[in-house]
């Protein structure tokens, strides 16, 4: 099995660099050096090029939820490695859940329509949060009934 994979990792490599090789390179629109806004901000050029039009308003809400939960994760998941105990793989599933249901709110806004998937963000998070909750709670309570 080991060896299979060796030699899968292989080929795809070597697909990888034919096709790199054979395929002729795309050139770069001087377009996209552009940016919309060219101030200086303590002395950076170009800094304040960041902006955020209306129609993507959901996606940024999504992104924040999702890089908060990632973020989370970095906490949750050391304060569990810490002590691994039950009580605290809450805190290490938690953030995961975040970004998990985040991801789904995002490809909503994203592949479907950004007013269906801004609303379905907090319905998304509340559900992740609760089956969370739920889990734990449910856990306790079959442990209660074995002792």
């Amino acid at each position: 099995m080991r060896k299979r994979t060796v030699l899968a990792w292989l080929v795809a490599v070597v697909c990888f660099v034919v096709l790199m090789i054979v395929t002729p390179a795309i050139p770069q629109s001087q377009e996209y050096h552009d940016f919309a806004d060219q101030r200086t901000f303590f002395g950076i050029p170009n800094a304040l090029n960041v902006f955020v039009p209306k129609s993507l308003q959901g996606e940024l809400w999504g992104w924040t939820c999702f890089y908060v939960g990632v973020a989370a994760v970095a906490v949750g998941s050391s304060y569990y490695h810490l002590k691994p105990d039950d009580a605290r793989l809450v805190w290490d599933r938690l953030p995961m859940t975040i970004a998990f249901t985040s991801i789904v709110a995002i490809f909503i806004i994203e592949r479907i329509d950004e007013r269906k998937g801004m609303i379905s963000i907090i319905p998304l998070l509340l559900i992740g949060i609760i089956s969370i909750v739920y889990w734990r709670q449910a856990y306790s309570f079959v442990l209660l009934c074995t002792v």
